[in-house]
């Protein structure tokens, strides 16, 4: 009898080892930088506005020119005292510090220009900064009483005083001209208590720095003509601001700006008929290109 052919000898056939595919990864597009897309936004559906805006500021508050207005630690602790108080106010509350704490030191002159809104401080010597942080916080409200917000002014003034010497060894802020514009203001951030906007103010006005600071003012002309989008902070404005300027044109749109919100562009009632900014201006003509 012939043999049946029994297959193969090593049982059932084993398939070849195959690695299981791979589905591409697809990347995660990166999402948009906001400050960067508005302001090729605003480039594009409402040109030339930055610099019609600024035109038409100098039209009728001409074009200021940066002049030092204080040492750095008397201008950030006079804008910590400007802080929810009109500046004539915080200008009686940094004289008394002078008077309370003389330094000896020579006078400086204060130049506020435009963008103050009080009448500018006397001629005089900075306050002695070590016998200020050394002063009882009781003491210190007291003295700076007449700014407004005594108690909580006091102890920010106290705790920046602390950080400063702490980090540096003095009161000194002269430094931060050695700085990169945006280091410096990260660096004053940095303290609880600073921020954007005081930070801005000081190297700003005590060193040129090309930064833009907003106060109330500024925001309310800027969202009113639609410079910045409507959910823009006042926070977040600072570097939309950044990114629309040219950095020889911050200190101009700060004091112009400022300006106009307090003299024209009030909040309550604002001059429309004396406005130069009306024909391209959101809050007068809402379709306005």
């Amino acid at each position: 009898m012939a043999a049946r052919d029994a297959g193969p000898a090593s049982g059932p056939a084993r398939r070849p080892n195959r690695r299981p595919s791979r589905q591409p990864t697809r990347r995660k597009r990166r999402a948009p930088d906001p400050i960067t897309a508005w302001v090729k936004r605003l480039d594009r559906t409402r040109p030339d506005l930055v610099r019609d805006v600024l035109d038409a500021l100098a039209s009728i508050h001409g074009r200021p020119t940066w002049e030092r207005r204080l040492d750095p630690t008397s201008e950030l602790i006079l804008t910590i005292l400007t802080q929810n108080s009109a500046d004539i106010n915080a200008e009686k509350a940094f004289e008394a510090l002078r008077a309370a704490y003389p330094s000896g030191l020579p006078a400086e002159r204060h130049n506020p220009g435009r963008g103050w809104g009080g009448a500018g401080l006397p001629d005089g010597a900075p306050p002695d900064w070590d016998a200020v942080e050394r002063a009882p916080l009781e003491e210190l409200v007291e003295v700076i009483r007449p700014g407004g917000l005594p108690n909580q002014k006091a102890k920010g003034i106290l705790a920046t005083l602390r950080a400063i010497r702490e980090r540096r060894g003095d009161h000194s802020l002269e430094f931060l001209a050695d700085l990169p514009a945006l280091e410096a203001r990260d660096w004053l951030t940095s303290i609880s208590g600073i921020g954007k906007k005081t930070a801005s103010v000081l190297l700003m006005f005590s060193f040129g720095m090309p930064l833009m600071a907003v106060d109330r003012h500024v925001d309310r002309v800027a969202h009113r003509v639609g410079l910045l989008p409507k959910k823009a902070s006042a926070d977040d404005a600072h570097d939309y601001f950044l990114a629309m300027l040219q950095p020889d044109e911050m200190y101009e749109a700060h004091v112009n700006l400022i300006h106009h919100g307090r003299v024209i562009c009030q909040a309550r009632s604002p001059k429309h008929d004396l406005c130069p900014l009306r024909d391209r201006c959101r809050f007068v003509d809402p379709a306005a290109s």
